[in-house]
């Protein structure tokens, strides 16, 4: 008998379909008629004339931008891996059989959920010289990404631990495996296939959190787009800047959705061949 395909809702009747397509089509129009407002709006006021897009055609502009974005994927990259490390270990802590490193596990978790990611930056590279430590606005913001992302993780990779089923760590057990083989070898990479899109969308939170390092004068891509829309020789064009800014922000979060969904599909077609541990056990 196959599980239902519902079970928070009820099938929609064709009543409740169709009233649900129009509903849509509506949508569909709301969304269509202010991107045109929009867009009418934008050719009214001159934003699509070629004298207010000259200043993309300068070379020290073009590496400027570039600077910013290399900025960007540098503070991206290590506090992605940073934080990822950060999230395993604490939710291994939070699973652990020991109640103390359990306790310490969580209070430290939640602490840093709960701070500010801003905060964190402006503790980091403002409030710590005050104590005698001098860091970097990278180190700042790398630090503040590594706490503030590695707790969301650590929850993450906690919630999908547990929600493997319980019966492949029994038959595991029953093979003789220890508690930390069993972790790394059978809940662990089951886990990681279940939660592999949500760690990617946090991943890409990690990516737009980046941004607010410009508060602290880091020189990413958002700093850079806010010293050239403020140029006074450049006519300040900030609508053309943030939209080029968009743009690229945009292509980052899909190219990262996309490399997910390639990792997905390849631990998918992998683990296809493989027999689950309960049907070997068993």
């Amino acid at each position: 008998m196959s599980a239902p395909t519902a079970v928070l809702f009820d099938v929609p009747g064709p009543r409740a379909r169709a009233r649900n397509g129009v509903l849509g089509v509506v949508a569909v129009l709301v969304v269509a008629a202010l991107l045109a407002f929009v867009i009418v709006r934008l050719a009214a006021t001159g934003q699509f004339d070629s004298t207010v897009w000259e200043w993309i055609l300068y070379e020290n502009i073009q590496l400027a931008l570039l600077e910013g974005l290399v900025n960007t994927l540098r503070a991206f990259a290590l506090g992605a891996v940073l934080a990822l490390i950060f999230g395993a270990v604490f939710a291994l802590g939070r699973l652990s059989e020991h109640a103390w490193l359990r306790r310490v596990s969580t209070a430290v978790v939640e602490f840093f959920r709960a701070v500010p990611l801003v905060v964190m930056m402006f503790i980091f590279y403002f409030g710590m010289p005050s104590v005698g430590i001098t860091v970097s606005t990278y180190v700042a913001v790398v630090a503040a990404l590594t706490l503030y992302n590695g707790s969301v993780l650590a929850e993450i990779f906690r919630s999908g631990v547990q929600a493997v089923p319980r019966g492949q760590s029994e038959a595991a057990y029953a093979l003789g495996m220890r508690k930390s083989a069993v972790t790394r070898f059978v809940l662990l990479p089951q886990a990681v296939r279940s939660m592999l899109p949500t760690i990617v969308s946090q991943l890409v939170v990690l990516l737009k959190d980046s941004a607010l390092g410009f508060l602290i004068l880091y020189p990413e891509l958002l700093f850079q787009a806010r010293l050239l829309g403020s140029s006074g020789q450049l006519g300040r064009p900030l609508l053309p800047v943030a939209f080029v800014v968009a743009i690229v922000y945009i292509t980052l979060c899909l190219l990262l959705t996309a490399l997910a969904t390639y990792l997905e599909r390849r631990t998918r077609r992998s683990s296809a061949g493989t027999p689950a541990l309960v049907e070997d056990g068993a």
